[in-house]
């Protein structure tokens, strides 16, 4: 998706109302009909539309949405895995982070001439914008506490969700433990956020007191992730541009899906799922199964789902399910209501 600098400095402030076992034989079971789904992004109340406020997790197996919060929920996300330590940024709010020099909290109070970065959309570990905030010299776990300036970002309606300052401390055990404030040295915070198993991530959200949250549900219990992201993408004159997109990203835990836009959808079967080729990328699926029509420069525009689009999803079970969008708006034709229909192979 290429888009002229104009497009973005226009409608920027609008955006923002694998470990599988091998194949074995399968029994013979029902592969039921098609389904068709719709997962409701956008939230309607009164006459106030909130769009694409919504995460939404769902099963495909169970057909059903496991899981819906606001994307707000949360400002951090911490890896839960015994032995991993990565924390992401909240990306549905175009948040990012950058990283001083300083190890004094109270010494930070601005985030001029910081390289703000944001997490990649791919869900590469190695890539975060936190990244590494300890190093391992030896035997020994050195705990920086370098101080981050975080910008949390935009809500549904563009206003500013403000900055903190932060130093995470340490992490023992199976708790982070970090300190934060804004940053005009108001609001001091001592934080922890335990991990708990059976799930990808355990989350912090700075509203309030500060609070550890779980709008993620259990690891098991989902396929796919209906939600905003921020992705990176190109100018017409090829510069690179961080850009908030909607889409839909995998389960990080045994998820991967393989792309087909040549085969008849009702067509593809069994046989030909498992000779594809699959990949964990967390956004392979991504947000352009839609396409954007209309004059971009003044900002009338609607989408078009690609239907051609097949996507084969393997799950933690290691079923598969074809599946393709047919559709982005209601019945009243608000946008922020993709429309999946898919049949389990």
């Amino acid at each position: 998706m290429r888009i002229s600098r104009l497009f973005l400095l226009l409608t920027i402030p609008l955006l923002f109302t694998s470990c599988f076992k091998d194949d074995e034989r399968v029994a013979p079971y029902d592969r039921g009909e098609k389904i068709t789904a719709v997962i409701p992004m956008t939230e309607i109340v009164g006459q106030t539309v909130y769009l694409y406020v919504n995460q939404v997790y769902y099963n495909l197996n169970s057909s059903a949405v496991v899981a819906t919060n606001d994307k707000k929920a949360y400002d951090l996300a911490f890896d839960a895995a015994p032995e991993k330590s990565r924390i992401w940024l909240n990306t549905a709010n175009f948040m990012t982070a950058g990283r001083t020099t300083e190890i004094d909290l109270e010494a930070v109070s601005s985030s001029a001439g910081l390289d703000m970065r944001f997490d990649p959309s791919s869900g590469n570990a190695d890539s975060t914008a936190i990244g590494d905030w300890y190093v391992v010299s030896g035997n020994d776990t050195l705990f920086t506490a370098f101080v981050y300036v975080l910008d949390r970002g935009y809500d549904e309606f563009g206003n500013l969700l403000g900055k903190r300052k932060i130093a995470f401390d340490s992490i023992k055990g199976d708790t982070y433990y970090f300190r934060y404030s804004n940053l005009n040295n108001t609001s001091m915070v001592n934080a922890s956020v335990k991990k708990q198993a059976g799930y990808n991530k355990v989350y912090f959200s700075f509203e309030g007191d500060g609070n550890q949250v779980q709008p993620e549900p259990p690891q098991s219990s989902y396929d796919l992730e209906f939600t905003q992201y921020t992705t990176l993408l190109f100018t017409n004159e090829g510069e690179p541009y961080p850009y908030l997109v909607t889409g839909l990203l995998l389960n990080t835990y045994q998820t991967e899906v393989a792309f087909d836009n040549s085969m008849v959808f009702d067509e593809i079967d069994l046989v030909s799922a498992q000779n594809m080729q699959y990949s964990a990328q967390i956004d392979r699926i991504g947000y352009d199964w839609k396409e954007v029509q209309g004059d971009v420069e003044n900002g009338v525009v609607n989408y078009v789902v690609r239907p051609e689009n097949n996507y084969i999803i393997r799950n933690q079970a290691g079923q598969y399910f074809k599946m393709r969008f047919v559709g982005f708006y209601d019945d009243n034709g608000v946008k922020g209501f993709p429309t999946i229909e898919y049949q389990k192979l």
